[in-house]
């Protein structure tokens, strides 16, 4: 049987969506093990002088409980 566990995670890119989920799954693997899959929550841009300066992620990580 296994068991798994979610958390929140917040990232930002100045590149992409993209970027920022990698980002985000990286970062929180340095703290945790056995991830197994990221749902994007919310996806959002900053916008600064009429540009798109960073996209920003809200992801749930799930990883398996040792």
């Amino acid at each position: 049987m296994s068991v798994a566990k979610h958390i929140e995670v917040s990232a930002r890119s100045t590149e992409s969506f993209e970027a920022a989920i990698a980002e985000g799954v990286a970062k929180a693997g340095e703290s945790v093990h056995g991830i197994t899959q990221a749902w994007v929550k919310d996806m959002t841009v900053r916008v600064e002088d009429g540009a798109v300066s960073a996209y920003e992620v809200d992801l749930k990580v799930t990883f398996l409980v040792d």
